[in-house]
């Protein structure tokens, strides 16, 4: 008698969730050097922390977004090269490409992610440490 089995794995696929960090609240506040070192801890609580250098705490309150964000990475496209193909005086620049030297540079967009969440941080206060880690009453 011949066996059939049949093996189902439910194979469970991690989703990557994008999270947009807006620091706009603090900026004219703090000065956040680039490339400042950083912590971002408690991204599955509803207000994560935001450590930057060793002085700077922020704290966090996620925002839906209305419809879907798109995340674009901007990088420097090629220019646009046109080939001569019409008569010219001297006929010079036969079989020859140019560039316009009057058009701005181009830049490239790629589309990086989509995102439903806004992270938008503000200064850390004392209270707000203990209201984020207290738990109500009575429990």
């Amino acid at each position: 008698m011949e066996e059939n089995l049949v093996h189902n794995e439910s194979v469970e696929e991690e989703e990557e969730e994008y999270v947009l960090l807006n620091l706009d609240e603090v900026r004219g506040q703090v000065d956040i050097p680039p490339n400042a070192p950083y912590v971002l801890s408690g991204l599955d609580t509803p207000n994560p922390i935001l450590v930057i250098g060793d002085s700077l705490k922020l704290i966090g309150e996620y925002e839906e977004t209305i419809g879907t964000c798109l995340v674009f990475s901007e990088g420097q496209a090629t220019p646009v090269v046109h080939e001569e193909t019409g008569p010219s005086e001297a006929n010079l620049f036969s079989g020859k490409f140019i560039t316009d030297p009057n058009q701005a540079p181009a830049k490239e967009v790629i589309p990086i992610a989509s995102l439903q969440k806004i992270l938008k941080f503000r200064l850390l206060h004392e209270g707000d440490v203990q209201d984020a880690t207290s738990e109500p009453a009575g429990i």
